[in-house]
């Protein structure tokens, strides 16, 4: 295995400046040079995520693209995922699943549709479905690319072009949309033919898991269609941001300990 190639803070926050000001195609440039086979597009095929692999792919056609199947996504991501596949044929694509050990203890624990009865119960399916799949696959890399933007939510407004991932083992997080606009986003769609999710165009504006999301009401806010019968709580899954709650943390180690027997 390649010796891993790890930044400090000082030094990605100096590359940060650097590259604040740049197009995205100079941002992905970068982390293509620097980090060669070791970085991934990480994507759940929303626009900002198509926009990104788009990039990608023209700069390096066998760039390693990363997505989740939770097993509880709408029909038409799964026919949207073949779709995206065949156009970026020569991607090294990794489909990650949910260990079903877990799933199978946190359902038997606690039924089907959980995340309908409380914030931790939804959080606590998050972690199972999707964080803890791509905890797993970002191990084995440097660095991976995202669709953040700032002006997406409250909790992504400070996000840098480059940045140090704690979260994820000190590996370097890439956001080269970091300061476009969700106008910019979907020029880029329309001007180069990228295909998008066909579920836009029934209304919705951020795209997850089946029972979690749905179209958006006029007025509302983009993220509004995700876990919309939560109250004041996050609208983050914690692969972006840590969400300690005291509420899902212990139920999770003891779920992890049924499913693994120890």
């Amino acid at each position: 295995m390649a010796q891993r190639l790890l930044f400090d803070d000082l030094e990605i926050g100096e590359i940060a400046i650097e590259l604040d000001d740049k197009e995205p195609q100079e941002v992905i440039a970068w982390a293509i040079d620097t980090f060669g086979d070791r970085v991934a597009v990480v994507t759940a095929l929303q626009a900002e995520g198509m926009v990104v692999l788009d990039m990608a792919y023209q700069i390096k056609p066998d760039i390693q693209v990363i997505t989740v199947d939770t097993g509880r996504l709408h029909d038409a991501t799964y026919a949207f995922l073949d779709q995206v596949r065949e156009a970026y044929s020569q991607a090294r694509w990794r489909v990650l699943f949910p260990d079903g050990r877990e799933v199978e203890a946190m359902v038997r624990r606690h039924g089907v549709n959980l995340f309908y009865k409380a914030v931790p119960l939804r959080l606590l399916c998050c972690q199972i479905r999707k964080v803890r799949p791509l905890i797993r696959a970002l191990g084995q890399l440097d660095a991976w690319f995202t669709g953040l933007r700032r002006e997406q939510w409250a909790s992504r407004a400070a996000i840098r072009k480059v940045e140090i991932d704690h979260d994820h083992g000190g590996i370097v997080k890439i956001n080269p949309l970091a300061d476009w606009t969700k106008e910019e986003v979907w020029d880029y769609l329309r001007q180069r033919n990228v295909p998008y999710h066909p579920l836009y165009d029934q209304g919705y504006t951020s795209i997850g898991c089946a029972p979690c999301t749905r179209p958006i009401r006029p007025g509302e806010d983009d993220r509004a269609g995700r876990w919309w019968w939560e109250i004041g709580a996050p609208k983050e899954c914690g692969i972006h941001c840590p969400i300690e709650t005291g509420g899902f943390e212990h139920e999770a180690e003891a779920i992890l300990k049924e499913a693994h027997g120890i």
